[in-house]
């Protein structure tokens, strides 16, 4: 199993890395509040190292979200993967996610 974490990346650029499942969930809500608490400026959420992710990553997402929203924070999703994209899809979640254009 993979070690699940967040971390920043390029300026404005949180990455999130590993396998988001219900024992990484916690741990990465916590840091991910602290990381966009401490953020000034627009955030890119990049998902490209997520190996593999139940509904929990979604959940994150939401609250990641809210946390932008409340910290006064414009957060951008990219790089969703395909289970991610396919749960979001059958919950309704699409449209509402501040999903990015892919950067190919």
């Amino acid at each position: 199993m993979s070690e699940a974490r967040i971390e920043r990346g390029a300026e404005g650029e949180l990455r999130m890395i590993g396998v988001l499942d219900y024992s990484s969930g916690p741990a990465l809500r916590e840091a991910g509040r602290a990381l966009i608490a401490d953020s000034r400026s627009a955030l890119i959420l990049d998902c490209s190292a997520v190996e593999r992710s139940s509904s929990v990553g979604l959940s994150l997402l939401l609250a990641f979200m809210r946390d932008a929203k409340a910290a006064g924070v414009e957060l951008r999703v990219t790089a969703l993967p395909d289970d991610m994209e396919k749960i979001a899809k059958v919950s309704g979640l699409l449209d509402i996610l501040p999903l990015e254009a892919s950067r190919v």
